[in-house]
């Protein structure tokens, strides 16, 4: 029988080593949060309360995600405990070793809103955009619509409440499931008119219906009519996504680089399917971002569409009035890592209020020497775009 974790206090943790930001006013266009373990046991509906999303101990003592009453398939034997690493040698004893768990291992920041802004202050950061951890693991294993709506109204509500007090520094971003396009819309209003500054999807459904479907319409409706941003994130998939090329799991899982380069192509993928179904004519005002995907592959995707839209017999298959990049210019923006040279070249060529950048905090692929690479790389840009860059493209696409 499973032990179920409950919060009994954040742990006693200094804060970390911090750089600052060589610029003011800065914004972090996908920051993180590490959710209480007990967030849906305290914010769930009580008809769904039996079947929470908990963090449970194994029958050896290490944390696994217990979703929807059933035990995790994909985050188990530790993983939990490894999802504030920040780029922590030591991964794997993190993960294999019983006294490292998630509430213990979470870092300074990460949970608790003030200390959040006592790490910003330190950083010269003036705001972030607030995403959720565990919000990206469990959707990959629960094919249950119904409950997958209550999952993300409870985090919905509490991601409000976490950043209210913040003085419009800690900006909620709410975690849509589109399992349910109509109630997805429909939470949507509610955490708006709440306090929710965008919304985010995952890059697939259990359905494999395409994210430009018009299935889906009702929420890119329903974002546009509340001027609000509509990004898609990385997040796990279903084993199915990823289809069989690499062969056994013996082979997959000595291929950390691929595996690494190649996280965000579901996201790129639903991304490009907007075009297919002509999303951007539908909803000429709709605000799209694209988060944790980097930003250098932006010149060939566009490049490719573009040729392909107005050179082949496939752009007269297609419902688009514009050449695909003409829509990029308009309504859609892309977050980058601070270590991507290519980006002051491409913000030349498609426009410089397009491209903002990110930091991931507090995840594995995240270190606080990220600003040494943001402070090049803004130094990179030509001074009078290096604001816009730095900071206000963020503020002005999410309106605060």
């Amino acid at each position: 029988m499973a032990t179920t974790i409950q919060r009994e206090g954040l742990p006693h943790r200094e804060i970390h080593e911090v750089h600052r930001i060589d610029h003011d006013g800065a914004v972090d266009a996908d920051g993180h949060i590490l959710e209480p373990p007990d967030l849906w046991d305290e914010y769930l509906e009580s008809k769904y309360k039996d079947r929470s999303l908990r963090i449970c101990l194994d029958e050896n003592g290490l944390e696994e995600l217990e979703i929807g009453g059933e035990r995790s398939v994909m985050s188990r034997r530790g993983f939990p405990a490894t999802l504030g690493a920040m780029g922590a040698p030591d991964l794997a004893d993190i993960q294999r070793n019983p006294e490292r768990t998630y509430l213990h291992e979470a870092p300074f920041g990460s949970m608790d809103p003030l200390q959040r802004l006592e790490v910003m202050d330190a950083e010269n950061l003036e705001a972030a955009v607030i995403y959720t951890t565990v919000g990206l693991l469990w959707e990959a294993e629960l094919n249950d619509p119904e409950l997958s709506q209550a999952y993300t109204r409870a985090y919905n509500r509490w991601v409000v409440d976490f950043c209210r007090d913040s003085n419009s520094r800690l900006i909620p971003s709410a975690h849509l499931s589109l399992s349910d396009p109509e109630a997805a819309a429909t939470e949507l209003r509610r955490a708006v008119e709440d306090g929710a500054k965008g919304c985010y999807v995952a890059p697939f459904t259990h359905s494999a219906t395409p994210l430009g479907h018009p299935k889906n319409d009702i929420v890119f409706r329903t974002a546009e009519e509340l001027g609000v941003p509509f990004a898609i994130h990385p997040t796990f998939e279903p084993q199915w996504t990823k289809g069989d090329r690499m062969g056994s799991w013996e082979n997959v899982k000595q291929l950390r680089l691929t595996a690494s380069i190649t996280a965000s192509d579901g996201v790129r993928h639903q991304f490009t399917t907007l075009f297919d179904y002509g999303v951007f004519d539908k909803f000429p005002e709709l605000k799209v971002l694209v988060l944790e995907s980097g930003g250098g592959w932006i010149g060939y995707w566009f490049d490719r569409i573009d040729a392909v839209y107005a050179h082949t017999f496939v752009g007269s298959r297609v419902p688009l009035k514009m050449k695909p990049s003409e829509y990029f210019m308009r309504q859609i923006w892309v977050s980058c890592d601070p270590d991507e040279r290519t980006i002051p070249s491409l913000a030349e060529r498609f426009g410089y209020d397009r491209f903002m950048w990110a930091s991931d905090f507090p995840h594995a692929d995240h270190t606080p020497e990220y600003v040494h690479d943001l402070n090049n790389l803004v130094h990179m840009f030509p001074e009078k775009h290096r604001q816009a860059f730095v900071g206000d493209n963020t503020r002005k696409l999410f309106g605060f």
